[in-house]
């Protein structure tokens, strides 16, 4: 059997990390043509050196020659740097499958690109449907692109949805697991840390979207995902709190009946799904009990927790809004981890840059790009 290449766009981070040891457990089908990381240097030439790509890339030029000289003495390895290698590696023909594990907005155009290369996705940047979901959609129909999801939540929907054909569908039940201040009172909110959010009750997750996780826009986040997924319109999709994050997501259907996806925490299976479907593969990990396990569910409280209707909102009004609310988080996260802003002002920074950014109904990719750059500045003043 000829193994599968792949190319993981964002390989240091959790998703990438945990792709990679799926590529372990599989050597015999999965083959690392390409590993590319942003800032971790050190770590992307240790997995250079276990995996032996064809290529690493390093987005940021700065630790290009750090990276050169950490594998010279593995001349095979072709070592690149800077955003349009991003763009350009995800073309090569020997790619079989890119996962976009990117965080941010930064996943968008090499997405676009492999996209046009008629590579499969599986997508692990939910920022590129975020941000562009009609753009990407229409792209994979045209070229015949498969886009596989790779979130816990999405992968669940996916696989719920196998085999039921033109079946109608009801309702997606989205569950979420709430975060770890779900229960605080808003007293207690205006005064959390970004380190009280950073620990999050069930997910091993990287920071940006821990804060996410903390603040509902992550599942605001994964309501537009599923929406240019499934072409399910957004009066059809509803967030369920499950503090126990082992219903990973479920279908109703047009007779009633609802399947689901259940699994302990662990997000090298959706990671593995995406890349073996429609096999199921082996995989080495904790199983489920459902003994000693309590399934509880609950309405997420929007007015303590706005980002999420900030998110509705955005999908509601469509064009280039929410890439405009993806840039303002962005910056807003970034800026509640670095203690530049209260917990409380994130959604305030982000409804205020959707007051302020120019409205397009209407988008392109260069509309997308220019509406970043001015939503990004919007949110940087709303800082001062």
């Amino acid at each position: 059997m000829r193994k599968s290449q792949i190319c993981i766009l964002g390989s240091t981070g959790s998703i990438g990390t945990q792709a990679l040891d799926v590529v372990r457990q599989h050597p015999d089908r999965y083959e690392v043509y390409c590993l590319t990381a942003n800032n971790r240097v050190e770590q992307l030439a240790q997995q250079a050196r276990e995996f032996n790509p064809a290529a690493v890339v390093i987005a940021n030029e700065q630790h290009y020659e750090r990276l050169c000289q950490l594998l010279a003495d593995m001349p095979d390895i072709k070592v690149y740097a800077g955003r349009d290698a991003l763009c350009q590696i995800v073309e090569a023909d020997p790619i079989d499958m890119v996962l976009t594990a990117m965080v941010g907005f930064s996943g968008l155009e090499p997405t676009v690109n492999a996209i046009r290369a008629r590579k499969k996705i599986c997508l692990a940047n939910k920022e590129t449907l975020v941000v562009a979901g009609e753009l990407i959609t229409r792209l994979a129909a045209e070229y015949h692109v498969p886009i596989l999801p790779v979130d816990s939540e999405h992968s669940a929907i996916f696989q719920s949805l196998v085999g039921e054909g033109d079946n109608e569908v009801a309702k997606i039940l989205l569950t979420c697991s709430g975060g770890p201040f779900r229960l605080l009172s808003d007293e207690q909110l205006s005064t959390v840390t970004a380190a009280d959010a950073l620990r999050h009750p069930t997910w091993d997750m990287g920071a940006k979207i821990t804060i996410d996780s903390a603040t509902l826009m992550n599942k605001g986040f994964e309501v537009i995902e599923a929406r240019w997924l499934f072409g399910v319109p957004a009066e059809k999709i509803e967030v369920l709190i499950h503090p126990q994050s082992i219903v990973h997501s479920a279908v109703e259907f047009a007779d009633g009946s609802v399947k689901a996806q259940l699994g302990v925490p662990d997000m090298r299976l959706p990671i593995q799904y995406a890349f073996s479907f429609p096999e199921r593969l082996p995989l080495n990990g904790e199983r489920l009990s459902l003994f000693d396990k309590r399934l509880e569910f609950f309405r997420p409280d929007t007015r303590r927790f706005p980002c999420l209707a900030l998110a509705f909102e955005s999908l509601a009004r469509g064009g280039n809004m929410p890439c405009i609310v993806n840039a303002a988080n962005e910056i807003a996260n970034d800026a509640f981890r670095r203690g530049q802003c209260s917990f409380l002002d994130v959604a305030r920074i982000i409804e205020h840059t959707m007051h302020r950014a120019t409205f397009s109904s209407n988008a392109s990719l260069d509309t997308y790009l220019a509406t970043d750059a001015e939503a990004r500045q919007i949110a940087r003043e709303e800082l001062t």
